[in-house]
């Protein structure tokens, strides 16, 4: 199979809204990042998101940060899918304040807030990509909440792993860090026409722990 020309991968968000959104939040919260988070400079949303969804998120930002073979047009490989700001690089920073707005926007094809940035941005990286390039959604497939959006604008350079299909969240996060472990590429297939429900696989082996050296 020829290597597409660039692949930009796009990462599924973290709930603004959970348990431990409100945690971060808490205007009493003391711990390092939530200090950053409360501070005119802020944190940036790749470790934000991994707090907010522990290790599916982070499974996600590591093997995109991995792969990633970002367009010359444009330097970013990972892009983030967000409630109101479009499609962000995870090194974007933020504030409390942009993440209790995120909060207040619903990841809804019905909403506005949330639909338009998705639009502009998909446009906007459809030009980059260029004909031959590819866009991986680290995320749900099996609901129309981001594919509809980016499928519409991307059509069939708009993929997802194949090994996805079954699995639960904690299950395909464990499975990006492996892969990213191994060096090896999960199998990317268009959503268009593609199976996007099936079967719960096998239990993931268990990570092999690194040697270290005395």
């Amino acid at each position: 199979m020829p290597r597409p020309h660039s692949r930009v991968f796009v990462l599924s968000p973290a709930s603004c809204a959970g348990e431990r959104a409100r945690i971060l939040l808490r205007d009493e919260a003391k711990f390092e990042l939530a200090l950053r988070l409360r501070s005119d400079e802020g944190a940036t949303l790749g470790e934000t998101f991994s707090f907010l969804s522990g290790l599916y998120f982070r499974g996600k930002l590591a093997y995109g940060t991995t792969f990633a073979r970002p367009p010359r047009a444009a330097g970013d490989g990972v892009l983030v899918i967000t409630t109101h700001r479009g499609l962000l690089p995870p090194q974007t920073r933020v504030t409390v304040g942009e993440l209790r707005d995120m909060a207040c926007v619903p990841i809804d094809v019905g909403e506005p807030r949330y639909r338009e940035p998705m639009e502009r941005d998909a446009a906007r990286l459809s030009t980059d990509i260029g004909a031959s390039g590819e866009v991986v959604l680290l995320g749900s497939i099996a609901t129309p909440k981001y594919v509809d959006i980016l499928r519409a604008i991307l059509g069939s350079r708009l993929k997802f792993p194949s090994e996805f299909v079954g699995r639960g969240d904690m299950s395909r996060g464990g499975l990006l860090l492996r892969h990213v472990q191994s060096g090896e590429e999960l199998s990317y297939v268009p959503i268009e026409g593609a199976v996007r429900k099936g079967k719960r696989p096998p239990k993931l082996a268990p990570i092999r722990k690194s040697r270290r050296h005395a």
